[in-house]
């Protein structure tokens, strides 16, 4: 398996990880010549309680999080509030696509909806966890 960095489309700073599975062949350096394909092992991972309250405990340090927090728990355009935040997260909330669910912020796009993190800790934890 061969794993590749690429930047984020919207955010250049954000990490984004491919896998690329490769085929059990002769090419391949780890090849294994075997009549059938065995499953080696899976892991099984589950974010704890503590990821979740890192998360939220980040969006206070953010000054954009900060007021995009605020901003979906009163559940309503608050201009004062609103005029704040930086332009291209000011625009990506008019449009509709930050969610709070459960205290974590969520980026919604036209078919995906991401977690929205801050903390660069928290963030390799979860890249090392799940990658």
């Amino acid at each position: 398996m061969t794993i590749v960095h690429k930047s984020g489309n919207i955010c250049k700073n954000a990490d984004s990880l491919s896998r690329w599975a490769l085929a059990n062949t002769p090419e391949n350096p780890e090849w294994v010549p075997q009549e059938e394909h065995h499953i080696e092992g899976i892991c099984v991972t589950d974010i704890g309680t503590k990821v979740f309250n890192q998360a939220k405990e980040s969006y206070k340090i953010d000054k954009n999080c900060h007021f995009l927090f605020q901003l979906l728990m009163k559940d309503l355009k608050d201009p004062s509030l609103s005029s704040k935040l930086d332009e291209i997260w000011k625009k990506a909330y008019y449009e509709g696509r930050f969610h709070l669910l459960d205290g974590i912020l969520y980026h919604s796009t036209k078919h995906t909806c991401f977690m929205s993190l801050k903390d660069r800790t928290l963030i390799n934890t979860i890249l090392n966890e799940f990658h």
